[in-house]
């Protein structure tokens, strides 16, 4: 299984996650994604649904990210981010606990109706957030892939493993690798 496939997928992901662009995970990207987030569910800035959102997605920085780094610090490099999260590739019981959380997190946010699954529609407009160039077209491929069942929507079950495995598997055909609606079983054109 490739390593290659494993840093590009996780390099992918620090790209989207750094919101500001400055090559480091901070608090402030927490925001700014969060914020995105909210715009593409439809919510109005200073909403109480924004607030909500970026309070999950500062709890994220706060609980997952800040714990990491050395005391003192307040961003995460790319490097040290590509490094700790390619170690939960092989650490099933910490990538599950760690990215678990996240997922856990992701999935109240992007369950609008609160059905307790993700339906095509809310996965689109919650992906959007995160990689604005996604397009619908993608989101559903990337959905199909992803509903492991075919029943149309993702389970809870579903929606964590994908994440999961989008950041750790090295697994060319992981359902999870479609996580971002790109196909990481072929080099980005």
């Amino acid at each position: 299984m490739s390593d290659d496939l494993l840093t590009a997928k996780i390099a992918h992901g620090f790209a989207q996650l750094d919101a500001d662009g400055d090559g480091r995970l901070t608090e402030a990207d927490h925001v700014l994604m969060g914020e995105s987030v909210a715009r593409s569910l439809g919510h109005k800035e200073g909403s109480p649904a924004e607030t909500r959102i970026v309070a999950a997605y500062t709890a994220v920085w706060r609980d997952l990210h800040l714990p990491q780094l050395p005391a003192g610090e307040q961003a995460l490099g790319r490097a040290e981010f590509l490094a700790g999260t390619a170690a939960l590739a092989d650490d099933p019981v910490a990538a599950r606990a760690v990215l678990g959380q996240l997922a856990e997190t992701f999935l109240e946010v992007a369950d609008t109706d609160g059905s307790g699954t993700v339906e095509p529609a809310e996965f689109f407009t919650f992906q959007r957030g995160h990689f604005p160039a996604l397009t619908r077209e993608q989101a559903d491929t990337a959905f199909a892939h992803l509903d492991r069942d075919g029943d149309g929507h993702l389970s809870a079950g579903e929606f964590i493993a994908a994440i999961i495995e989008y950041w750790t598997s090295r697994d060319p055909a992981a359902p999870g690798n479609w996580w971002t609606g790109r196909d990481f079983s072929r080099p980005a054109a």
